[in-house]
């Protein structure tokens, strides 16, 4: 079923934008599985392969990784099929593509930078890695620990639709040599632009016993996640709702779709002008962009093809048969990460041309939603609050380098249902999440970012930190035997940080999907070591809460509005697509409980 059967009209969608969208029935009774309790844990920025690329499943499940297509051998030197994964060069002059020629390919790949990682010398070239590496995936651990900080790939909207290539999956390299988090606005220096990313973004880790490059023998990385998935439950399938960073994503986590520029009265407005994406080429250049990057644009109006950016985008859509952008009219969108309006003390942040702030929103979230319906719910957010005797140095002692409060991953002080009301007072940290769990006062749902050292964000974080993290967070859950009994943890990252993937991607709307990233279900009503192929994205999780819980869709234009996946001879692509899971595939509430 196209999605302009499924979705509102333009008009309807710009009405809809208004805290008027939701038409709530009655209040919602209990859950309608064993699952009484949702914890969802965000990280940040790792894809699927980057993580789960040689995982071997148990009990003679299937994946899709680098290991199963013969992209990478279980040691993590090349496979057979190798050339799959290879990166070309492209090329982009005057007009934005989304999908672009290719004039060469890779010899070998550029050497990775140091990027700003931690106790590295900064943006330079990481002379731990060799200067021929093959053009293709290399296993970042045959050259640094598993423990190591790296730099940090590209993971912005338009650098994603490129680096996905319409389908090939082959200008990722390209993408961070070219044009990287962006130009600013500023003009081509002389001489021309270098990134300094190199090629972090073709990196990835290798769950299996390897050799590193010394000769010495290792035991496999990710040992963790490993643990979890041969245990419980891997979604290879789950994929970031949006194109772009973490500001976006995080949004969609909330709402099932995207934040937008609003007028004071919480109407959708027109940005500042250097505030609205344009990634048309400046004259002379091969893809460096005329307005984009963390001090530049970052608006959209997609409901209009003859803005920068956007026909490229919708072209491929309709390749896909995908009939409806999702876009409403005169809106910018946010596609990539600004300030959000309140800070944690309640104060607001101004609003103008030098000031990257995403005004105040009106529009339905899931909190809305679970409030109006009575389920409970709160978002951890780890290091928020004022009172620097809140912040954390350890965590049941894992060290914490630095105060870590992260706005951008703390979505609901956007907006104004909450930060005006007394549901503020649901916003929390850390603190109170682990006292909720020993205390049996948990709520229904619980959102949980962790402390941004160990979210295993590349350069300031890594995924070892993340590990040890969850390892902690489940252990605090198991050890309350009536919570565990009634619990689902969803683990992910909020996107896949611009790291290769070689999965498949399904076009919904103009935002995404994005890149395939990694996804466990923690419980014990999942079926043990399943590899889950039904397609999903962070709106997913929504789709689940809603379910269990007998909710409506957040709007009318939110994506849990989709159809659930149906499939036939390929279980990764939907034959009814635009369609999303609602994840209920993960689990068995037929049979027994498990340890």
């Amino acid at each position: 079923m196209h999605l302009m059967k499924r979705f509102a009209s333009g008009a309807a969608i710009t009405a809809m934008l208004m805290p008027t969208a939701v038409a709530y029935g009655a209040a919602a009774g209990g859950p309608s599985t064993p699952i009484q309790h949702v914890i969802i844990v965000v990280g940040e920025n790792h894809t699927f392969d980057n993580l789960f690329g040689t995982y071997q499943p148990k009990n003679g499940q299937t994946i899709s990784n680098l290991l199963s297509k013969g992209i990478v051998n279980a040691d993590g030197t090349p496979g057979p099929n190798f050339s799959k994964a290879a990166q070309n060069i492209g090329n982009d002059r005057n007009v934005y593509h989304a999908k672009t020629a290719s004039i060469g390919t890779y010899s070998a790949l550029p050497q990775p930078y140091t990027g700003s990682g931690i106790g590295l010398p900064p943006g330079v070239p990481d002379t731990r890695f060799p200067t021929n590496l093959p053009n293709g995936p290399y296993q970042i651990t045959k050259y640094v620990p598993y423990a190591a900080y790296t730099g940090d790939p590209v993971h912005r909207f338009f650098q994603m639709w490129q680096d996905y290539d319409g389908g090939k999956l082959d200008k990722f390299v390209w993408v961070e040599t070219t044009i990287g988090t962006g130009s600013n606005g500023n003009p081509p220096p002389a001489g021309g632009f270098n990134p300094k990313e190199g090629a972090i973004s073709m990196g990835f880790y290798n769950m299996n016993p390897f050799t590193n490059a010394n000769g010495l023998a290792q035991p496999g990385d990710a040992p963790f996640f490993k643990s979890l998935a041969d245990t419980y439950a891997l979604a290879d399938n789950y994929h970031q709702a949006v194109m772009g960073g973490t500001g976006a994503n995080f949004q969609a986590i909330v709402t099932g779709y995207a934040a937008y520029f609003t007028n004071p009265d919480g109407t959708p407005g027109t940005p500042f002008s250097n505030q609205i994406e344009n990634p048309n080429p400046f004259p002379g250049t091969n893809n460096y962009y005329t307005q984009d990057g963390y001090g530049g644009g970052s608006y959209v109006n997609c409901s209009d093809r003859h803005n920068p950016g956007v026909s490229s985008i919708d072209s491929i859509l309709d390749t896909r048969h995908v009939h409806n952008n999702n876009c409403a009219p005169n809106t910018y969108y946010l596609l990539n990460n600004y300030t959000l309006f309140w800070n944690q003390d309640g104060s607001t942040n101004p609003i103008g041309p030098n000031h990257f702030v995403l005004p105040a929103q009106s529009a339905p979230t899931i909190a809305d939603d679970l409030t109006a319906h009575g389920v409970s719910w709160k978002y951890y957010s780890s290091d928020r609050g004022t009172d620097p005797t809140v912040f954390a140095t350890s965590v049941d002692g894992i060290p914490l380098l630095f105060h870590s409060y992260c706005g951008i991953c703390d979505p609901l002080t956007g907006y104004t249902s909450i930060e005006t009301t007394s549901l503020k007072s649901n916003l929390q940290n850390y603190g109170a999440f682990l006292n909720d769990v020993t205390n049996g006062t948990l709520p229904a749902v619980s959102f949980v970012r962790p402390f941004e050292t160990l979210a295993e964000h590349p350069a300031d974080s890594t995924p070892n930190l993340y590990e040890m993290f969850l390892q902690d967070l489940i252990a605090k859950v198991k050890a309350n035997p009536s919570l565990w009994a009634s619990t689902a943890i969803f683990i992910t990252t909020d996107e896949g940080g611009g790291y290769y993937d070689s999965g498949y991607i399904q076009q919904l709307d103009f935002f995404g999907d994005g890149t395939r990233i990694g996804f466990l279900a923690v419980s014990p009503w999942t079926r043990q070591g399943y590899v889950d192929h039904t397609y999903y994205d962070h709106v997913s999780l929504l789709k689940f809460i809603e379910a269990n819980w007998n909710l409506p869709p957040v709007s009318s234009h939110s994506r849990d509005n989709l159809p659930n996946p149906i499939t036939s001879a390929n279980p990764y692509v939907p034959t009814n697509g635009p369609a999303i899971g609602n994840l209920m595939n993960l689990f068995d509430f037929k049979s027994a409980p498990h340890p």
